[in-house]
């Protein structure tokens, strides 16, 4: 490899050079600090220096005593949703009923006559500004400031990349959603697991992810995907006092499910933190592709959050803007949501009955459009074999931080009583 330079500068774009030019190559460890001090003839310091600066960029890991490598390009993991065309029964693409979402097409031709939005125009529609603030700020801090994203998963992207580098440490839920542990992997940034119970993230583990140097916490409150567990009163108190103890961590809450969910709003941002989000989606509800989410938060981070905005799309589409204002404004769509909320409940209940009926144990309680099934072992040899009957399932593996996941994600959006005892009876012969 060839490594040149005097200064901090110099050296670090001297191996960025290496690595795109493809001389350095992933997993290939860089020069001992005092081996490229010496024949650079530099100051320690400044090599390390650089090394530091590299482990910020992304471009190289740190292996502590066992020296500096070049970290691996980062690839996407599992997704939500499963290719159409399929001939089996799809249980595992995460999406809501297509029959429960309100008709979009209905809604903007409702939505009333459109006009050219230009640059330097205010970026939020003033009727859902005022419609989001009615729906977030009663779980928020008095005074919270409101910015818009693409979506739930986009702003928890933007939100950790305004306050954090490459290498730093995430602590979120084992099991984890796809769309976070994705997110993470690509921004390079370290998932710290924090393990779930029925009640949401566990105080202990949160506790140890926080003294193991997490900078961030990303929790789900309620509806968990994919575990469907949701925080209890006791237990957002009980995570509130850990994270008093940690005033500049960055606390997200994704609460995804909000306008759907059966179980209450626990937040677990205590008084001392500095910087918070609380991030609400409308995907579920009114469909994945409204590509929109209300941010709630201080002042601080709203600013943040609109700047990383800026540089590109500046703002939210104003017709998918009008398209959700019309719809929460909407007694008839808002209707349909809560009857939406009670069909999903019940499919949820129905699934549950009917593996309960065969001697299998669900995660309960839940909430979302997901049940869990913990298995003794890896559900791997067992998908290939529900596909056999028809089924098209998920395995929990995808959704692992650090601990196996022996698990069986079933979204049951589309199922119905007599398809979920189908499938409770072929599951149980194949597990024998």
């Amino acid at each position: 490899m060839n490594i040149d330079g005097r200064s901090v500068a110099e050296i670090f774009e001297s191996i960025r050079r290496e690595v795109h030019a493809g001389r350095l190559v992933a997993g290939e460890l860089l020069p001992t600090v005092r081996e490229l001090a010496g024949r650079l003839q530099v100051n320690r310091n400044t090599v390390a220096a650089a090394y530091r600066r590299l482990v910020a960029a992304g471009i190289a890991q740190t292996l502590g005593r066992n020296g500096t490598l070049i970290r691996e390009l980062a690839q996407p993991g599992e997704q939500e949703g499963t290719a159409p065309g399929s001939t089996l029964c799809d249980l595992a693409g995460g999406s809501p009923d297509p029959a429960l979402l309100p008709d979009l097409q209905a809604v903007l031709a409702a939505g009333g006559s459109y006009r050219p939005h230009l640059y330097g125009e205010p970026v939020l529609d003033a009727e859902l500004e005022r419609l989001a603030r009615r729906w977030l700020q009663p779980d928020c801090r008095p005074g919270c400031t409101l910015q818009l994203a693409h979506g739930a998963v986009d702003a928890i992207e933007r939100l950790l990349a305004a306050y954090l580098v490459a290498g730093d440490k995430v602590a979120v839920e084992d099991p984890c959603f796809l769309g976070s542990i994705n997110t993470l992997r690509l921004a390079g940034l370290e998932a710290l697991a924090v393990a779930v119970d029925a009640e949401g993230m566990r105080p202990q583990a949160l506790a140890a992810a926080l003294a193991a140097g997490a900078q961030a916490v990303l929790c789900t409150s309620r509806a968990h995907n994919p575990t469907g567990c949701s925080l209890t009163p006791a237990r957002a108190a009980a995570l509130r006092e850990v994270l008093a103890a940690y005033p500049h961590v960055l606390v997200i809450e994704d609460d995804h499910f909000a306008l759907l969910a059966r179980t209450p709003f626990c937040s677990i941002v205590p008084a001392a933190t500095a910087h918070w989000a609380l991030v609400r989606s409308v995907s579920k509800a009114f469909g994945p592709d409204l590509r929109l989410a209300c941010v709630a938060s201080d002042a601080d981070t709203a600013g943040r959050l609109a700047m990383r905005l800026a540089p590109g799309t500046t703002w939210v589409s104003h017709l998918l803007q009008g398209a959700v204002r019309t719809l929460l404004a909407s007694p008839a769509a808002m209707q349909q949501v809560e009857q939406a909320a009670e069909c999903y409940a019940a499919r949820r209940a129905a699934l549950i009955d009917a593996l309960r009926s065969e001697g299998i144990d669900a995660a309960e309680p839940c909430d979302g459009l997901n049940v869990w099934v913990p298995l003794t072992c890896d559900p791997a040899p067992l998908l290939p074999a529900l596909a056999r009957q028809g089924w098209l399932l998920r395995g929990g593996t995808g959704f692992a931080i650090a601990a196996p996941a022996h698990a069986l994600r079933i979204t049951v959006s589309t199922l119905d009583a007599a398809t979920a005892r189908r499938l409770a009876a072929d599951l149980r012969r194949l597990m024998v």
